[in-house]
């Protein structure tokens, strides 16, 4: 097996995937997005006829989450590399999967109250926000599975996997690599406005568990649950 095939983005090799201008076009589909979201004061939405604007918000973002895959895929095909050498790690033994929840579930215990104790320092109350963009019924429930697995694959590979290592080869460090795309990540979700701040920490605790375990598949799970139970709980208590 040649040594590019053995290197995952978790380890950072200081030399970029891609050129800068690809960089520049994932960052700008991120941008779009999160600007697109913080004047709508919810998710960004291309208000699809004959949808709810719930339902037409998490199809605007399934698709925005799933063509930045597309350019990191197209990157990664230029480079002969796959998705495997982003994400690393494996699954061949149930075990594996197990522990990688496990560290996923352990990520969302210190995130949750350190994410939220951030959010009520800072000052700022996302509740409007956040029911309104929650699901009420139940196809608006199974499509925000389909929207939290989606993003919990995309966002992983794209801030964890692709821009931490770009950052990192073009800083020339794997602290400033993990920096940035935490700084990308929180301002990539501009509907929660100055509580950006707070999704920051969030990707630099994704980062550092990425870092650690050489791989992203943890920080996948972690991302995954976290979202879904939040669509979950939701759905019971905000009517």
């Amino acid at each position: 097996m040649s040594s590019i095939a053995v290197s995952t983005a978790a380890e950072i090799p200081l030399e970029p995937i891609a050129p800068w201008w690809h960089t520049l076009l994932v960052l700008a589909v991120v941008g779009i997005g999160s600007v697109a979201s913080f004047y709508e004061n919810g998710l960004p939405n291309l208000n699809l006829p004959g949808l709810s604007l719930r339902l037409s918000g998490y199809y605007t973002v399934i698709a925005q989450e799933w063509i930045l895959v597309l350019l990191v895929w197209l990157a990664l095909r230029h480079r002969g590399m796959t998705f495997g050498n982003l994400v690393g790690g494996s699954w061949n033994a149930l075990g594996k999967f197990f522990r990688d929840l496990g560290l996923g579930i352990g990520l969302i215990v210190i995130v949750v109250p350190v994410v939220n104790g951030l959010i009520y320092l800072i000052g700022t109350r996302s509740d409007k926000t956040l029911a309104a963009l929650t699901p009420k019924t139940w196809l608006e429930l199974f499509a925000w599975f389909v929207l939290a697995w989606s993003a919990a694959f995309a966002e992983e590979l794209v801030f964890r996997g692709y821009l931490m290592r770009q950052f990192g080869a073009w800083t020339g460090s794997r602290v400033g690599g993990l920096i940035l795309q935490g700084v990308a990540f929180g301002l990539g979700h501009g509907y929660y406005r100055w509580a950006m701040l707070a999704i920051m920490v969030h990707g630099w605790l994704l980062g550092l568990l990425a870092w650690w375990r050489k791989s992203l598949r943890p920080g996948m799970l972690a991302h995954g649950v976290q979202d879904s139970l939040g669509g979950i709980v939701a759905f019971l208590t905000i009517k």
